[in-house]
């Protein structure tokens, strides 16, 4: 079996992570695998056989051992066209089962002598399917579990029109002053560039959002931290609040982790019906592990020193509040060092590096060029 070609096919339309799994297992098995990327003249494919192809090879061109083409036509005659002994066989359910094991039988019917083996999915992947995916992607949620981060931008840039680009930095860094440079920038081109602010919705989280969920996240927060932390109204004084977290690292964890997922429903909402560029904006993308949220490209705003002290004095806070604050969050050096470790571990992304905002104009103007192609 060592010897034999192995040929793993599907449509592809996206690869997901189940079929990334199914490939790395069958690649233990034989060591040679041929990713088939096929067409049916029946079906509807919402990416190119070209698009579809490219994908694959995007996602698995760092393991050895796999080449990726389309066909057509029955795979059995494919396969033989290409000598393989194996067809490799992804099987999450029964009827998927049920389903390759009539395709095994007018397979041995060509008369070809191929095997079949089945490998079965792993139950924390069984649930993704290529549909699933697309399904997902348009009702607007978060696929960066289900897929890899190649396939997610090509799925919002195709199904949603959506490019996802992050701003991250350290406080009173120009996170807000770039958005709104990027989006003025933007309207002078005729390009939708759209800023979503993660604090303005964990604000929203905190205070005016009447919906159950988002009250009992208020409860957690006032059962976590006291009740010093509520308004009269039951809300979130946030001043309160982050003179609690900012002052213990361990606080802050728990805020976050308290807020994580409720921040990421109301991204969600705001995604919904914007095209063009979007900015997630956020301090915390890289310590609170939102960097897969906008694909690891992202922009760091930095700001020296002096600079960045007299915008916080501007916004009322005193010297001891700017000194925890600045005490409690990662330095730009530090954030830079999380963002280059997740661009190396997934090999996708992009760093664009801001300092003091010198030449914005050309740097809008690279970046609508290289995420929108204008």
């Amino acid at each position: 079996m060592a010897s034999k070609l192995a040929i793993y096919a599907f449509s592809g339309d996206p690869i997901t992570f189940g079929h990334l799994d199914v490939i790395k297992r069958a690649r233990q098995l034989f060591p040679r695998i041929l990713v088939a990327i096929g067409t049916n003249p029946d079906k509807t494919y919402t990416f190119s056989i070209r698009d579809r192809v490219q994908l694959a090879k995007q996602v698995l061109v760092n393991l050895k051992g796999i080449t990726v083409k389309d066909f057509s036509g029955l795979l059995v005659d494919f396969a033989y066209e290409q000598n393989a002994a194996v067809i490799v066989k992804g099987v999450r359910d029964a009827q998927d089962f049920q389903y390759e094991q009539t395709l095994n039988s007018v397979g041995l019917s060509q008369s070809h002598g191929l095997e079949t083996v089945a490998m079965f999915a792993r139950p924390q992947l069984a649930h993704i399917s290529s549909g699933t995916v697309k399904a997902v992607q348009k009702a607007q949620g978060l696929v960066h579990d289900l897929v890899p981060l190649p396939v997610k931008v090509a799925l919002e840039q195709k199904i949603s029109q959506q490019t996802l680009v992050g701003i991250t930095g350290e406080i009173a860094s120009g996170k807000s002053h770039l958005a709104e440079n990027l989006i003025k920038l933007g309207k002078q081109q005729g390009l939708a560039v759209h800023n979503i602010e993660l604090d303005q919705l964990a604000h929203q989280v905190q205070n005016q959002l009447t919906q159950p969920q988002y009250k009992l996240v208020r409860q957690k927060i006032i059962a976590e931290f006291g009740d010093q932390v509520r308004t009269k109204t039951g809300g979130i004084d946030r001043q309160s609040l982050g003179e609690l977290v900012f002052n213990d690292p361990q606080k802050l964890n728990s805020l976050n982790q308290i807020m994580w997922k409720p921040v990421l429903v109301r991204l969600r909402r705001e995604l919904k019906d914007k095209q063009g560029l979007i900015l997630v904006n956020s301090a915390l993308l890289a310590e609170a592990d939102l960097l897969k949220v906008c694909n690891n490209r992202v922009i760091l705003t930095e700001v020296d020193a002096t600079s960045q002290r007299k915008h916080l004095k501007q916004r009322g806070f005193s010297t001891a509040q700017i000194k925890r604050r600045l005490q409690s969050q990662f330095s730009a050096d530090k954030k830079r060092l999380l963002i280059e470790q997740a661009l190396q571990k997934d090999n996708f992304g992009t760093l664009w590096q801001v300092t003091n905002q010198a030449n914005l104009t050309a740097f809008a103007q690279d970046l609508f060029t290289e995420m929108l192609g204008k």
